[in-house]
């Protein structure tokens, strides 16, 4: 029974470390900058960079949201909802959370398949993931996803979104709802008679405009003044010119309240919804069960990985902008949290916005409280400028993602590591970068985190070397019968077995082989498993082996995997100098007698032995 209450008691205890770490971590951001103070004149500069940074994500978040054929007030409720709780919750100062560009081509196959009741619940099996991620400090191993692997998604995706506008842009409608981007352009070709040159002009203008203006116009965000301009363009030629027609918000996206069908976006807050009840892809009943949620996992982690590498990706970016430092796992907390509550008002996926947030440190931000500033801008604009929404162009949003696509796409940056890049490097990001064009985010992503793996792994293999150590056999004249090897770097998997490989040449005449293990800070499964191979093949062909120099770690993962001291056989040594003298004392006794581990000279620092 004792016993039994012990147990409960460290499970209890368990837990309440597991809730204490949580609630240390939530809210790092702002916590950190309230320590330092925070004074009225702070709160004018965070309202004025919220004011800028609302003023550019606001016609972002409709385009994104018209993006994946979702109505734009989801866009809208996904930037005040997301914006609210990640600036409040977590690890960053300056980071701007909202829809982005990254996540079209991953949320655009769920409405097609799943409807917007889908879209939803996959967010929310997103957030989950990015909880857990954040609970397993995660967060530091987000970095180690490869360069190439990175920019082949956000190449590929740039293009993707770029590929997806035309329709919008050229006013015509595919048949059907072609899948993939094969699929799509086939369906855009057979639909060129259908081209609307007014969209096209549309479109042109509004690319020239959000080009041009920021050359002149500084302070005013160009997507401001290019999307109204292009909206009252086309209210105005819809009254002059005969024949003007051009697809708008209005025109594409209905809502009913009450009985009364509203064109454009609905003038209210987002408000409490059960995802499930949003239905499915062309008005068919959602129904939430086990087989969907097993359909929609894989896309779920693909938004997880790739909003967790986006958003921490933005943070160190703000980071070197702003001299600041984030806690890489409560924004992954924080980021999970909100796209667990963003479903429950009609948000979709939410990541962290690189443009938005360096916009944000540029408008002169000094701490989260201007994302939150930002969100309550967007609210208040949803309600007020609701009836205009209604005139806004199609094919102006389409130029407006279609800039986005081209800064996300780095197109020199992307010519350039193919050209200098190492080999395997540029077979990773041709191999993200086709997937993601080709395929969809989900294989991508998927793939992408396993090339990553199989990156590490073979950098690590060829850092980890073993090596005959002649300076020192020289130096101690050893007899032909005893061999020194070197083992430099991490045991690591991949790396463990081609290093020890070098182990399993040694000669017939090595009676004793010493294996000097300093230079390893670390061993894992495989390290340990490869290398009890290597010690128990030495014993079965008589030989003695002397491992030296264990780290404290690694001398603690040798006492857990049971490799201990075998009288004549294995014996452990606090240095090279100490083995090197058992191994003189072995072979003076012709080989046989006890291998313990001979007295080291004064002064020699002790390692364990087993």
């Amino acid at each position: 029974m004792k016993r039994l209450v012990d147990e409960l008691t460290d499970a209890v205890k368990a837990q309440l470390a597991l809730a204490y770490g949580i609630k240390d971590l939530l809210g790092f951001g702002l916590r950190s900058r309230l320590r330092e103070g925070y004074t009225a004149a702070d709160f004018r500069a965070d309202a004025m960079a919220g004011l800028v940074v609302g003023i550019v994500a606001l016609p972002l978040s409709m385009a994104l949201a018209t993006a994946i054929d979702a109505p734009p007030q989801y866009g809208l409720y996904t930037a005040i909802v997301a914006g609210i709780i990640v600036a409040l919750l977590g690890g960053t100062r300056f980071q701007v959370t909202g829809p982005t560009a990254a996540f079209v081509v991953i949320l655009l196959p769920i409405v097609h398949e799943h409807g917007l009741g889908g879209l939803l619940v996959a967010g929310f099996m997103a957030g989950v993931i990015l909880v857990l991620m954040g609970v397993a400090r995660f967060g530091r191993f987000m970095s180690f996803i490869p360069h190439p692997v990175t920019t082949g998604f956000t190449a590929g995706i740039g293009l993707v979104i770029a590929l997806l506008q035309l329709k919008d842009a050229l006013g015509v409608t595919p048949a059907g709802r072609p899948e993939g981007v094969v699929a799509y352009l086939e369906a855009l070709w057979h639909a060129r008679e259908a081209v609307n040159g007014w969209d096209v002009g549309v479109c042109a203008v509004t690319l020239a405009m959000l080009v041009l203006i920021p050359r002149v116009v500084k302070k005013i965000p160009a997507p401001l003044l290019a999307l109204t301009a292009a909206a009252v363009l086309a209210v105005l030629l819809d009254h002059l010119v005969t024949g003007f027609e051009v697809a708008t918000i209005g025109s594409k996206f209905q809502v009913e309240i009450d009985g009364e069908t509203i064109r454009g976006i609905p003038p209210l807050p987002p408000l409490p919804v059960w995802p499930w009840e949003m239905g499915g892809a062309e008005g068919r009943d959602f129904v939430l069960d086990f087989a969907l949620i097993r359909a929609l996992m894989p896309a779920a982690f693909a938004i997880a990985m790739l909003g967790a590498i986006e958003s921490l990706m933005s943070a160190v970016i703000a980071d070197g902008m702003a001299g600041t430092k984030h806690d890489p796992n409560s924004e992954l907390i924080a980021l999970g949290v909100a796209n667990m509550i963003c479903p429950f008002f009609g948000g979709i996926a939410a990541t962290g916005a690189l443009a938005r947030t360096a916009t944000n440190i540029r408008a002169g931000a000094r701490s989260p409280l201007s994302v939150v500033v930002h969100s309550l801008f967007i609210l208040t604009s949803t309600i007020a400028l609701a009836p205009l929404v209604a005139y806004l162009p199609m094919a102006a949003l389409a130029a407006l993602l279609l800039i986005v696509a081209k800064n996300m796409s780095e197109a020199r940056h992307f010519v350039r590591l193919v050209r200098i890049a190492p080999r395997s490097d540029v077979i990773v990001l041709l191999t993200c970068f086709g997937l993601t064009v080709l395929f969809d985010m989900v294989v991508a992503v998927s793939v992408g985190v396993m090339l990553a793996a199989l990156l590490f792994m073979r950098r690590m293999a060829v850092l980890t070397k073993v090596t005959l150590d002649t300076e020192l056999t020289t130096k101690h004249d050893l007899p032909p019968g005893v061999r020194l090897y070197e083992i430099a770097g991490p045991m690591f998997f991949g790396a463990a077995n081609v290093a020890l490989g070098t182990l399993e040449t040694i000669g017939a005449e090595a009676r004793v082989v010493i294996i000097d293990m300093r230079h390893v800070p670390v061993v894992d499964a495989t390290g340990l498993v490869a290398l009890e191979s290597i010690v128990a093949r030495f014993r079965t062909s008589q030989r003695k082996t002397i491992l030296s120099g264990l780290q404290p770690g690694v001398a603690d993962a040798f006492d857990r995997a049971g490799i201990k001291r075998v009288p004549g056989r294995v014996a452990f040594a606090p240095d090279v100098e100490t083995a090197i003298s058992m191994a003189l004392v072995h072979e003076a006794r012709g080989g046989g007698g006890g291998g313990g581990l001979a007295t080291p000279p004064a002064g020699t620092p002790t390692v364990r032995a087993h």
